[in-house]
């Protein structure tokens, strides 16, 4: 092969993989792309964590600035996750909701038909507020590490995604969460995503080795919770579908963000 073939097809690659990640934000964000621009959502699942850790990031920003001004610890908390909700276009949040009301039926072959109903009942808003305090509260609470436990959340609950998908059957034959089944089967698309959440963890036990079990915790603790949360719908519904895997990342979410603010609250 020549080197100017060899060159092309390293070009094509990248662009391709411009395309994929663009794609992705364009997927799983409201965060504005041009309508011009070509889009590849074939597999963008795969990059779904790497997605979580930039939408930390960017809540980590505001949440800095907002601390920075002199914003309480409870206020600018509940600006960060409205944030998040916010810059999600709520996917996750509605998932979470549906796959609540769901659940809450008795007959386990009419869960599938509750949670394709537009109507968010009672226990579909009861598991938002749970939801929306949980985080709330827990970051609230964390007065150390917060850039590494909002970053660590989004990520984890975004791999544990990529569990699901790859892991369960999906119950459904279309819908958003179809497109992530057909491209993605093969666990090597856990890799990505994980090896860049243990940077982050190898990272924070770099700047505070004295802080040791947090970024224990926001490794081990945040793979687990992931893997687990997914198996769990899994039990409950027979496998996933777009819903159970929005539902995932917000309890996940959830779990984390608690499980490091107990984790800093020992380490005191």
């Amino acid at each position: 092969m020549s080197d100017r073939r060899f060159s092309w097809l390293r070009v094509r690659f990248w662009v391709r993989q411009t395309q994929v990640a663009l794609a992705a934000i364009a997927f799983y964000t409201c965060l504005p792309i041009p309508p011009t621009w070509k889009l590849d959502f074939n597999g963008i699942a795969r990059l779904a964590p790497l997605v979580g850790l930039f939408l930390g990031g960017i809540l980590s920003a505001i949440d800095a600035i907002l601390g920075g001004l002199g914003v309480p610890a409870l206020t600018r908390s509940v600006a960060v996750i409205l944030t998040g909700i916010a810059l999600t276009g709520g996917l996750h949040f509605d998932g979470a909701m549906d796959t609540a009301d769901g659940l809450a039926v008795p007959d386990p072959q009419r869960r599938l038909t509750a949670m394709q109903d537009s109507v968010v009942g009672a226990f579909g808003v009861m598991a938002g507020i749970a939801i929306a305090f949980l985080k709330t509260a827990a970051l609230a609470d964390l007065s150390v590490d917060r850039t590494f436990a909002l970053m660590a959340a989004f990520g984890w609950a975004r791999w544990g995604q990529v569990v699901a998908i790859v892991r369960y059957p999906y119950l459904r034959p279309s819908g958003k969460g179809a497109i992530h089944k057909a491209s993605i089967r093969s666990a090597l698309d856990l890799i990505p995503g994980g090896l860049a959440l243990l940077a982050l963890s190898l990272f924070q036990l770099l700047l505070h080795p004295d802080r040791w079990l947090f970024g224990v915790g926001m490794l081990l603790g945040g793979s687990a919770i992931a893997i687990l949360t997914g198996a769990w719908f899994n039990a409950k519904l027979g496998g996933h579908t777009g819903d159970t895997y929005g539902a995932v990342v917000e309890w996940t979410e959830a779990g984390v963000l608690c499980l490091l603010t107990a984790l800093a609250a020992a380490s005191g």
